[in-house]
């Protein structure tokens, strides 16, 4: 079962190697997510830093240039080391890089494959007798040049050494997981939040990833859209076409906690951010977000976030 909310107050130290023509959008789609979270936590549960083999200045594929903290042998270590070679993955399997990575995997306690960084990470023969994906595009060739790798078509892999991802969208869906297992699923659901574009909970609504549920998704995106008044737990289960047993457990398998847990999260988060960002009223800000008084909402904020919502708009 899923945790709704973890607890750790230790940084996340994450290196990050660049190769010259890298993606940026795979770039943002896994430093985006962890900047986010930090902002919602507001606290730095996660460090980044740029790394190249050499130290020198790398350029994406859209020639946007980066001047790295500095070379991978140089790096300290930590939690987990991100490889993007993007594009030119093959001139880019070198031995000066496979010792290099064979060095880091030493230091960092994971190595993920971005994109293509699985190819770099499989030619060093770190992936050997190990699960992992790669973009699609070269998933076949990938899975041709080394038989030693249990190749998966999968979006992404996280295995307890080795992650990989297909792409700039999975890498986005691959850091969310690993925001979830680190800090729970309440934040990876926030997280999500930070960066869609409409909730309607139709098909095409952004978080139908974001749990591995299409019902689950479904559901939360009805209670996003439905704040002011919300949605009673049967017609809920009725709007996302399935029974309230059905709806029950199923959250409690994906998310950790109930249906109403989830609402009353997603209600506060909305709070929250009504004290941080408007000049609303406490007792405004509680109809807005479904409360019949301030003094219920404000009991209920201080239980979810430990300072009334006052507190909240002084910072």
């Amino acid at each position: 079962m899923r945790n709704w909310h973890s607890f750790s107050e230790q940084t996340e130290n994450i290196g990050i190697l660049l190769f010259d023509r890298f993606s940026n959008h795979c770039l943002a789609n896994v430093v985006e997510p962890l900047r986010a979270a930090n902002e919602l936590l507001r606290r730095p549960a996660y460090r980044w830093s740029f790394l190249t083999i050499e130290g020198g200045l790398v350029t994406s594929s859209s020639g946007m240039p980066v001047l790295p903290e500095g070379k991978l042998s140089d790096a300290d270590g930590g939690s987990c080391l991100f490889v993007q070679p993007s594009y030119e993955y093959r001139r880019h399997a070198t031995p000066q890089t496979s010792a290099a990575l064979r060095a880091a995997s030493h230091k960092f306690k994971r190595l993920a494959g971005l994109d293509t960084g699985s190819w770099l990470l499989a030619h060093a023969g770190l992936l050997d007798g190990q699960r992992a994906t790669i973009h699609w595009d070269v998933l076949v060739e990938f899975e041709e040049a080394f038989p030693k790798v249990d190749v998966s078509s999968e979006r992404y892999v996280v295995e307890a050494r080795h992650l990989s991802c297909g792409g700039a969208m999975t890498a986005f869906d691959m850091v969310l997981e690993l925001i979830a297992r680190r800090h729970g699923e309440a934040l990876r659901l926030e997280v999500a939040a930070f960066f869609m574009q409409g909730d309607s909970g139709r098909d095409h609504d952004p978080m139908r990833r974001s749990t591995g549920s299409d019902l689950v998704d479904r559901a939360v995106a009805l209670m996003r859209v439905n704040l002011e008044t919300p949605v009673s737990m049967p017609d809920l289960a009725r709007q996302t076409g399935c029974s309230q047993r059905q709806m029950e457990a199923l959250f409690r398998a994906r998310l950790g906690t109930s249906p109403k847990g989830v609402y009353k999260r997603l209600r506060l988060l909305a709070a929250r951010r009504y004290a941080e960002q408007t000049r609303y009223s406490i007792a405004e800000i509680a109809v807005r977000c479904g409360y019949v008084s301030a003094s219920s909402m404000t009991r209920a904020f201080v239980e979810e976030f430990g300072a009334p919502p006052t507190e909240y708009r002084k910072n």
